[in-house]
């Protein structure tokens, strides 16, 4: 098995719990501040390149050989790729507590390098396996879009340092985080569960039709609200991209429940299960963000909603998914590395006995209930609320990625 993925995730699990630790040592103050600056720039973009981006790609470099069944193109140009990213990552984040602007142009320049040397490496192991699917394509989507964000990050860069098209920043500042986690996360996460699932749930003649009513959707979300945003379009432009998004997170809800009733297998390991738990809250808060903005269409554009949203989709489902598959994906990985070769001979533990099941459930049930605390301290503009209910998330996150990272001692 390559080491390539695990470089990822383990550097991915760093971040995670990186971020946390910051989070903690300003008693998550930095989420009632103004985003941004400084701080907030730090902190977002190490929770979403350090953490999320980071082991999304070694869960990519990883699943897309389960997927297409032969490997990927190039072994060496991924090492590459994490060398340039993580150097580049780490020296942006750098800049960002210095407050460098030019540190910050070389390192940025640098990471987005290492994008496009992933999507490079992806887009020449999907043509060269022609293997077209609602799953390939997401994944092929989703590494275009963040190539994208990317390119609107770096044009708000320039836009700093020259001063150039300053009537643009504003609408290039909506694009790059629409398509950064809309785009990105949204798609990587929807395309991969229509892999992972059915093999937790050893399901079977599921099917498949709206994954392929998802995919559409979803991608015609995230193109009408990149456009309206860089274009400046109307308010309801911008709304009818929520409604297409929140259209398609129903009808992957809809999906995920012909993948467990069609299932061989009736527990499926506590990460599954509260990865259904996530989807379906999260289904619920899309549709009632929906309605909301269609009787108050200009909240959608005030610095609080945008945090809130924030909160809600990236802590609340993509980093939330993550942590839950991250209790399927690591077991596996590493009891086949250092066990695989020597499956049912004598003292050779099981998978079952790398990571206790009932303390995942335990740590993904305390991740999720104090992760609501801070969201209703944005509503109620509660910042103790905020404060005390993004401590004990971070500190029960931190936990439970602690009890993941035992794995590897095991």
């Amino acid at each position: 098995m390559s080491r390539l993925p695990f470089l990822f995730i383990l550097s991915g699990m760093a971040g995670f719990v990186l971020f946390h630790a910051a989070s903690l040592m300003s008693l998550t103050g930095w989420i009632g501040e103004e985003l941004r600056g400084p701080s907030g720039w730090f902190h977002v973009h190490l929770f979403v390149l350090g953490w999320a981006t980071m082991l999304a790609m070694g869960a990519v470099y990883q699943l897309i050989n389960v997927i297409l069944q032969s490997n990927i193109y190039s072994e060496r140009l991924g090492y590459i790729h994490y060398a340039v990213f993580t150097v580049g990552l780490a020296g942006l984040l750098f800049g960002f507590i210095q407050g460098e602007a030019y540190w910050i142009a070389a390192c940025a320049t640098l990471a987005f390098t290492g994008v496009l040397l992933f999507a490079w490496n992806m887009a020449a192991t999907l043509f060269r396996a022609s293997q077209w699917n609602a799953i390939t394509i997401s994944a092929a989507c989703a590494v275009l879009y963040l190539v994208l964000a990317g390119l609107s990050g770096m044009a708000m860069g320039l836009n700093f340092a020259t001063g150039w098209w300053n009537e643009l920043h504003q609408r290039l500042f909506g694009t790059h985080i629409w398509l950064g986690t809309v785009g990105w996360f949204g798609l990587i996460i929807t395309g991969f569960s229509y892999k992972m699932l059915p093999m937790f749930y050893l399901a079977h003649h599921y099917p498949t039709a709206l994954q392929k009513v998802v995919t559409a959707l979803w991608n015609a979300g995230v193109i009408v609200g990149a456009m309206s945003l860089l274009l400046d379009g109307s308010v309801w432009t911008k709304w009818s991209a929520l409604l297409l998004i929140t259209i398609a997170i129903v009808v992957y809800n809809v999906h995920l429940l012909q993948i467990r009733k069609h299932r061989h297998k009736r527990g499926p390991g506590s990460g599954i299960q509260w990865s259904m738990y996530g989807n379906h809250a999260f289904a619920a808060a899309a549709v009632a963000m929906l309605v909301y903005a269609m009787w108050h269409p200009q909240q959608m554009f005030l610095a609080e909603s945008v945090t809130l949203a924030g909160w809600i989709y990236l802590a609340g489902w993509v980093s939330f998914m993550i942590i839950c598959y991250l209790s399927k994906i690591v077991p596996f990985l590493w009891w086949t590395h250092k066990y695989g070769k020597h499956a049912g001979q004598p003292g050779t533990p099981l998978m079952s006995d790398l990571l206790s099941e009932k303390k995942v459930y335990a740590g993904l049930a305390a991740i999720a209930v104090f992760g609501l605390i801070p969201p209703l301290g944005l509503i109620l503009d509660s910042p103790p609320a905020v404060a005390i209910g993004g401590t004990a998330h971070s500190v029960f996150s931190v936990a439970y990625m602690g009890l993941i990272g035992l794995v590897f001692s095991r």
